[in-house]
């Protein structure tokens, strides 16, 4: 994951601030040298890095950091803050038009991800309630436009295409066309680059003079490293992009761009891609991102993944089955199907403080989750809806039919009734009541060895 051995060398010179009590001047500059050291490994750009210190030394120094009890958890709070400025500080949004549609207008170099982030970007936007509609204006690359129908068709939006006519003349017509039939966003996608070329670059001058673009935004990998910052620049000197969305910001990547990109540029990223999914695409919170990267997880954006994919109904449901001892294979089953909506459960828990870095090198098999279900699924209605009555014959005939061995299906039958007796043991004491504040009906995915 992205920040992984920032996160790791920063907790080490915290570390050692901590184990000297009060600091002294040398002290704090030490600290920051290892800190810059640290930022220039993870691709920070270094005039950034190099500010990014001094600044933190000089607020450490100014405000007699050196003098508290508490001095390194100082320090972490002085370098928490500079983090989130360095990063925009507060979270930049899309902007909107006075007059449907809003008009989005996608760009990057060739292979930045552009044409799936568009339909990233129209899933997020209909999970908000909006219209949006796709733009086919890449007219140079083979099947580009083949590709934005099929992403399209995935996420359930539409995409309005004209061929290999111009770009600028196709956009015209798909503002009409939004207009007539309610769509409310636009996101246009346009022709990637190797490189920032002169004629290309003059293709999207033509369009911003076609119609009124609210929003450019700029599709940047973030596995390229200090040269996604490069880009960034060389893109908005031309064009004066309004935001950027980072890309694989899950992989291998030192994360260097999503701290240099806004000091150098000037403009906020607004989204980061997490993963290959078309639901893989989150806002970018500066703060959150700056407590991720300082081991403290991010609590928030978990609560809120739970509140957006977990279904409250169900939940409410489930406690009450829990309580009564009467929660089935079914509603197992439905917790499980609730949970992968939420993405890898490896991810989830990295959100927890302190996890990160406990969970850097344990190996998580979601297929696990995959396994659980397909056993369940191999049950009849019956037998989900009573799992007393699953003897031996039985549990040989699901696990012919799931491909698995009798040993799984023992297995998780064996869970699933510890995990009621467990529950009705708390329905006694009264407890039943935390069940519901748990958010998935009292589920525990540990419980069944994931």
């Amino acid at each position: 994951m992205a920040f992984d051995s920032l996160s790791d060398k920063l907790a080490g010179v915290f570390k050692k601030l901590r184990g000297k009590g009060k600091l002294s001047e040398s002290d704090v500059k030490e600290a920051m040298r290892e800190v810059r050291l640290a930022l220039l490994e993870a691709d920070v750009n270094y005039k950034v890095a190099k500010d990014f210190t001094n600044s933190v030394t000089e607020k450490c120094i100014g405000e007699n950091v050196m003098e508290s009890l508490t001095a390194a958890q100082m320090v972490v709070k002085i370098v928490k803050e500079e983090l989130t400025a360095l990063m925009g500080s507060e979270q930049a949004r899309l902007k909107t038009a006075s007059r449907i549609p809003t008009i989005i207008m996608m760009c990057g170099l060739q292979g930045s991800g552009k044409t799936t982030h568009c339909a990233k970007l129209a899933k997020f936007l209909k999970a908000k309630g909006h219209r949006p509609l796709l733009v086919a204006g890449d007219i140079y690359r083979p099947a580009a436009i083949e590709q934005l129908k099929v992403v399209g068709g995935q996420v359930g939006v539409p995409v309005f295409e004209k061929g290999t006519q111009k770009p600028e003349k196709t956009i015209v017509e798909a503002v009409s066309y939004a207009r007539d039939y309610g769509y409310d966003f636009i996101i246009l996608d346009t022709a990637g680059r190797l490189h920032v070329d002169t004629e290309l670059m003059d293709e999207l001058i033509r369009i911003t003079k076609a119609v009124e673009i609210d929003n450019i935004m700029l599709v940047v990998d973030s596995m390229v490293g200090q040269d996604a910052v490069n880009i960034a620049k060389a893109f908005n000197d031309i064009l004066a992009v309004d935001g950027i969305i980072l890309t694989k910001l899950d992989g291998d990547t030192r994360g260097g761009a999503a701290l240099s990109v806004k000091a150098v540029t000037g403009k906020p990223i607004m989204f980061v891609g997490v993963g290959e999914k078309l639901d893989a695409l989150e806002e970018f919170h500066p703060d959150r991102m700056a407590t991720r990267i300082l081991g403290m997880g991010d609590v928030i954006s978990l609560i809120e993944k739970v509140e957006n994919e977990l279904d409250e109904k169900k939940a409410e449901e489930a406690a009450k089955k829990l309580k009564e001892n009467k929660f089935d294979m079914n509603d197992l089953l439905d917790q499980f199907q609730q949970i992968k909506k939420m993405g890898s459960l490896k991810s989830i828990l990295s959100m927890l403080p302190g996890m990160d870095r406990k969970l850097r090198d344990v190996d998580i098999d979601d297929r696990q989750m995959d396994r659980i279900e397909a056993i369940i699924k191999s049950m009849t209605k019956k037998e989900r809806s009573n799992p007393d009555i699953l003897n031996a014959s039985r549990r040989r005939r699901i696990a012919a039919g799931c491909g698995q061995t009798v040993e799984d299906v023992n297995r998780l039958i064996k869970q699933y009734e510890q995990m009621k007796k467990m529950f009705k043991q708390f329905g006694k004491g009264g407890k039943h009541k935390k069940l519901r504040g748990m958010g998935m009906g009292g589920f525990n995915p540990s419980d069944f060895g994931l």
